[in-house]
């Protein structure tokens, strides 16, 4: 929170907050806590109503469940959520603002809180928090003119329960405000001598705002040397903004090395590296690792076209950079004059899968199964 921000917290405004959880499905005044039945019902047998009879919903296999649908203007301020670590890379989070048909949001749940892996990994940061054991909490802003629309998609094959709130405002001028934008990419394994786009195609007047990228390394070395490129408005071949490095991007230096320490984990309010995966040397055999990097005090504005990419390097003998194929799963965030922007395809649930898990074990007989990780 900057200066600003708590000086704004005495301003008197017209607006009024609304949340909507399980306790409260449409955010109605005075309609918190009035469930006479949902999954807390048999624990409250003794209690009766007002005593968290319906704390979470279940959402079915295959099946999307609307989160939130409200109607503006307004400005969603504050979201929180959780599930089990199983479902993070088979749940998709989307949202819908003014009735657009098409989603501003399509990202895995995991990644959109900076933990892409299915690994609880801390972040500490001005608009994401994730805190022990996956209390996932936004703080984006999220602003429309007639309405919005919060999904979840369940892409497995067995049931999902989640608990969430999504707080809101009500009012106030949405002119002059941008739709809130995220796009999910996944490049697996990265083809040849080919950046990883994290964004592209995407017109109209705005601002980047934010990546976080699930990086998981193929391959022996330092694998981060590729440079970050923002392509703005009539940029073709070249780009304005270029960076130096991939760890200089996401505010680190040298390899995210401290000597005798080797990666080292780090999580500011605008940039950080929270998560470091290391191989066990059974399973888990290669390096993973989690980034993010918030463009708040430092937002990059276009006005007519947007596209960015990254490289992914290495080095090899003589000094020489070294291409990868590396597996490369980004969460770009911009804020857009439109509700809708070209976008990828929906994730599917082997689009989103990570293999991160222990091997099945075979029947022998007097041996128990394994319970899946």
């Amino acid at each position: 929170m900057t200066n600003s921000d708590l000086t704004s917290l005495s301003a008197i405004v017209n607006r009024q907050t609304r949340s909507i959880s399980p306790e409260n499905f449409d955010g109605a005044p005075g309609g918190g806590g009035r469930a006479t039945e949902g999954t807390g019902a048999d624990c409250a047998r003794d209690l009766g109503p007002g005593w968290k009879i319906s704390p979470s919903v279940d959402v079915k296999a295959g099946e999307t469940f609307d989160l939130a649908r409200i109607d503006g203007p307004g400005r969603i301020t504050h979201i929180w959520i959780t599930t089990h670590t199983d479902n993070w890379r088979t749940l998709v989070l989307r949202a819908y603002w003014d009735g657009a048909d098409e989603p501003a949001v399509e990202v895995p749940y995991g990644d959109f809180f900076c933990n892409g892996w299915g690994v609880f990994s801390q972040v500490n940061s001005i608009p994401i928090a994730a805190n022990p054991h996956g209390g996932f909490n936004s703080y984006w802003p999220m602003p429309f003119r007639t309405g919005a629309r919060l999904t979840i998609e369940n892409t497995s094959v067995v049931d999902v329960r989640v608990y969430y709130q999504v707080t809101y405002e009500l009012g106030g001028d949405p002119e002059g405000q941008g739709y809130f934008h995220a796009q999910w990419r996944r490049s697996n394994p990265l083809e040849e001598l080919t950046p990883h786009v994290l964004v592209e195609g995407v017109e109209g007047s705005g601002q980047y705002v934010g990546s976080y990228i699930a990086w998981g390394v193929n391959s022996n070395g330092w694998w981060g040397e590729g440079e970050i490129k923002f392509y703005l408005d009539d940029d073709e071949k070249y780009p304005t903004i270029c960076g130096t490095g991939t760890e200089d991007y996401f505010g680190g230096a040298w390899n995210f090395d401290i000597p005798g320490k080797g990666y080292t984990e780090f999580s500011t309010p605008y940039l950080g590296m929270p998560q470091v995966i290391k191989p066990d040397g059974l399973y888990v055999s290669q390096q993973r690792f989690g980034m993010y990097r918030w463009h708040i005090p430092d937002p990059i504005r276009f006005a007519t076209r947007l596209r960015v990419d990254i490289q992914a390097l290495g080095w090899r003998n003589g000094w020489r950079y070294l291409p990868l194929r590396d597996d490369i799963a980004s969460t770009a965030i911009f804020y857009l004059d439109r509700p809708t922007a070209r976008r990828p395809k929906s994730p599917s649930a082997d689009d989103m899968e990570v293999h991160l898990g222990t091997a099945p074990v075979p029947d022998l007989g007097s041996t128990p199964p394994r319970a899946p990780r």
